[in-house]
């Protein structure tokens, strides 16, 4: 392989992801194109003010208020942004249910697609060749190594996710969570149960 050949010209590229990202951040920079205090300010909207609690409420509300619930199910795109959750990558959303028959897993097998309004910045293992391939092709046996064991009965449906239409999985509700606050329930949900690589916790 040539990034084996300590001549080849690939070889002299840094091994690690994030140390190409931080290159070409660096010329970038020096040409005067970006301002590095302008993206730690997107970063840290999308990872800590946004990362996955917007979605995590789309789903609390979602558990507790049937309305909205079918609402979200019929037209997911007017949905969220009736709670204020709308912009860039964000235009079209679909929102899938979980279910003790259908367990709901989203892929983008071409690129990286995913709903930035909803689940902040996407995991860098959502963006890698084996998920995006091993999601199609054993969906049952990767959800496994997330966690996630199904019973023979619940079968998988893989949504892959594109440009022009981007997921949400609504996670099925814990019981024992009767009686909490939408805000109570939206701790309970995670990132990755939004993905369908996880499941909502119990409270």
């Amino acid at each position: 392989m040539p990034h084996d050949d300590p001549d080849h010209p690939h070889s002299l590229l840094p091994p690690d992801p994030a140390l190409r990202v931080k290159a070409l951040e660096t010329i970038l920079t020096q040409k005067g194109l970006i301002d590095p205090a302008a993206l730690d300010v997107i970063i840290d909207t999308y990872q800590h003010r946004i990362g996955p609690k917007n979605g995590a409420q789309v789903v609390a509300r979602a558990w507790s208020d049937p309305a909205f619930r079918a609402a979200l199910l019929d037209d997911a795109t007017a949905a969220v942004s009736e709670m204020g959750f709308f912009g860039r990558q964000g235009e079209h959303i679909v929102a899938v249910e979980n279910t003790p028959e259908v367990h709901n897993m989203v892929v983008c097998t071409l690129c990286s697609c995913y709903p930035w309004p909803l689940l902040g910045v996407p995991p860098a293992w959502y963006k890698s060749d084996a998920y995006r391939a091993r999601a199609v092709r054993e969906p049952r046996k990767l959800l496994s190594e997330f966690g996630v064991t199904l019973s023979e009965g619940t079968s998988v449906r893989v949504w892959d996710s594109t440009a022009e239409v981007r997921y949400l999985v609504v996670p099925m509700r814990p019981e024992g969570t009767e009686g909490l606050s939408p805000e109570a329930l939206a701790e309970l949900v995670s990132r990755d149960a939004m993905i369908g690589t996880g499941v909502a916790v119990a409270p």
